[in-house]
């Protein structure tokens, strides 16, 4: 259950400690990776806390969820149409929703 939390932790203190500023041409891909990596967080929070966490799930959930995200924005780049904001709002309604179950679930405990 604290892998994802770990994790997540883990890459804030190397970013803080070790910045790098990424090319202007990369930033739509990280941005939506970021985004798709932070919804598999709060995913693998909830289903902690639920008591059904699995590390291959959210291992495999979290790198393929990252690419997927980049290789929408790529694909979107390529056709010269902002497909990225499909993976936006996807992951976007995601994370929300399992940040409200997260809190939900704090509040009852």
């Amino acid at each position: 259950m604290w892998l994802p939390l770990v994790g997540l932790l883990a890459g804030i203190v190397v970013g803080l400690f070790f910045p790098y500023q990424i090319p202007l041409a990369y930033t739509k891909y990280v941005s939506v990776a970021a985004l798709a990596a932070l919804d598999s967080v709060f995913g693998g929070l909830r289903s902690g806390m639920e008591n059904k966490f699995d590390s291959r799930i959210f291992l495999s959930g979290f790198f393929s969820n990252t690419l997927l995200a980049g290789l929408l924005a790529y694909i979107g780049d390529q056709l010269g149409v902002e497909l990225y904001m499909a993976a936006v709002f996807a992951f976007g309604v995601r994370l929300f929703q399992n940040l409200a179950i997260i809190r939900r679930y704090l509040l009852k405990k």
